[in-house]
């Protein structure tokens, strides 16, 4: 007889322990890699042009090959999850990127350098995806937000990180000594993460349902550490059709258009924006030390802003502190190409940069994995993000374009008008998970086509 495991509801009903906290350092841990890797480009493509062993167009299309890699990553692993389960694709992504780290590393010409980092990519793009939505599988509902949030503050760390590693490494052992160090360490992570279970979620959703009761009790004795349980909530009586064709019928396709529009934005905003400081620096006359110092001071406004992200999506709700940061984002946008102050300038970017990280906690880390069901979590977080990788193709483009027409402000447009369109989307479609199991979430307008009673 199949035992019927109501995993979500057990999963719930946990109180926080060293269970979700080792949880939290391997994934976390992998996430840090994945932003120290994001960021490891800047600090190494100025040396490779510098020694001739790159030019500037080779350098563009480094760039192009890691947004590209990424974008199949993120579309790839939502269907490998989903079919083979969260743990193996966790494994499969961070092999494929520890092992093209160390091939960079000795990479013969810029050629084979930029087809290592294509791999890369990809590794990276799958880790984002699944990374997040195996965090969310596990933590109870009412610390949902906060975990998630601070899973995305070990991701951003990887900035300042990558930065000043660079500042100490690289001119004392070259820049093929920034790979390896990445390299070992996704390898590291790759051992660690044996140790990492499945998602019972996701167990249980595929019909593995004896695997999923043997995780979860094992589970349930290591939280309970000797104490009674509180009883779980009934189980859910919603179940999701995991055909691909119900991410585009009501009401995963309001999720669908919700999750593509808001990573669309947050993506444009970070490499439209974020990245492009230094040049925007030195535009405006700035010199070179001096538009690096600025940018690294900014910089800090990333962990400082997920933390916050973090800290507020459980008490203010995921909806308002999207909402509101969108809104403070918008006000110092439109202030900040005004700023021509030198002491000003970095103020109010740093100012501007920490509503931009909010949003990149609660939309990366919290909102998007939030959206879908089990059943096709990964497969709907991957396409929604394969889209906002997909604009950082374009976006280079766009911003040089309007750059060189309006000047930051132009810029500053772009990022404005996406930033309202989001607002509006999240306001007028969007589900408010704050405090709400996965399961709950799954019934929200859900229309006849979609789901079906379980007996």
């Amino acid at each position: 007889m199949v035992t019927s495991v109501n995993a979500g509801s057990r999963l719930d009903r946990l109180p926080i322990g060293p269970f979700h906290r080792r949880i939290m350092l391997l994934i976390g841990i992998g996430m840090f890699f994945d932003g120290f890797d994001i960021y490891l480009a800047g600090t190494v493509l100025g040396v490779t042009l510098k020694t001739g062993f790159s030019t500037l167009q080779q350098n563009a299309v480094f760039i192009s090959a890691t947004f590209v890699g990424m974008m199949l990553g993120s579309f790839a692993t939502g269907f490998l999850g989903d079919r083979y389960g969260r743990r193996f694709t966790y494994q499969f992504n961070l092999l494929i990127f520890g092992l093209a780290s160390l091939a960079a590393a000795l990479a013969p010409s810029m050629t084979v350098l930029i087809a290592c980092r294509f791999f890369m990519g990809f590794g990276l793009g799958a880790e984002n995806v699944v990374g997040y939505a195996t965090m969310t599988e596990f933590v109870p509902a009412r610390s949902r937000g906060k975990w998630l949030g601070f899973t995305t503050v070990c991701v951003v760390t990887g900035l300042p990180v990558a930065l000043l590693v660079a500042s100490l490494v690289v001119p004392n052992f070259g820049w093929r000594a920034m790979f390896v160090l990445g390299g070992i360490g996704a390898l590291i992570v790759w051992y660690l993460r044996k140790a990492l279970p499945e998602s019972p979620r996701w167990l249980e959703a595929v019909g593995r349902t004896e695997e999923a009761e043997a995780l979860m009790q094992s589970i349930e004795r290591e939280a309970a550490q000797g104490q009674p349980l509180p009883a779980p909530a009934a189980i859910s009586t919603v179940a999701v059709s995991s055909d691909l064709s119900t991410l585009f019928t009501q009401p995963l396709l309001s999720r669908m258009i919700v999750g593509s529009i808001c990573l669309i934005t947050i993506n444009t905003l970070l490499y439209g924006f974020i990245t492009w400081l230094p040049v925007f620096f030195i535009k405006q006359g700035l010199s070179i030390a001096t538009s690096f110092g600025y940018s690294l001071l900014m910089a800090l406004g990333a962990p400082i802003g997920s933390a916050i992200g973090a800290l507020t999506a459980d008490h203010w709700g995921r909806k308002p502190t999207i909402i509101g940061a969108s809104l403070i984002s918008i006000v110092l946008g439109i202030i900040y190409p005004m700023i021509s102050d030198p002491v000003m300038l970095p103020i109010v970017g740093f100012a501007l940069t920490v509503p931009i990280y909010v949003l990149v906690a609660l939309l990366f880390g919290v909102y998007i994995p939030e959206l879908f069901p089990t059943e096709v979590r990964l497969r709907a977080s991957g396409i929604v993000n394969t889209l906002g990788r997909g604009a950082t193709i374009v976006t280079p483009f766009m911003v040089v374009t309007l750059f060189e027409a309006r000047g930051v402000a132009g810029v500053m447009s772009l990022m404005i008008g996406l930033l309202v369109v989001q607002i509006v989307a999240v306001w007028a479609f969007g589900i408010e998970p704050r405090h709400r199991s996965l399961e709950e979430l799954k019934g929200d307008d859900a229309a006849p086509a979609l789901v079906k009673q379980v007996s």
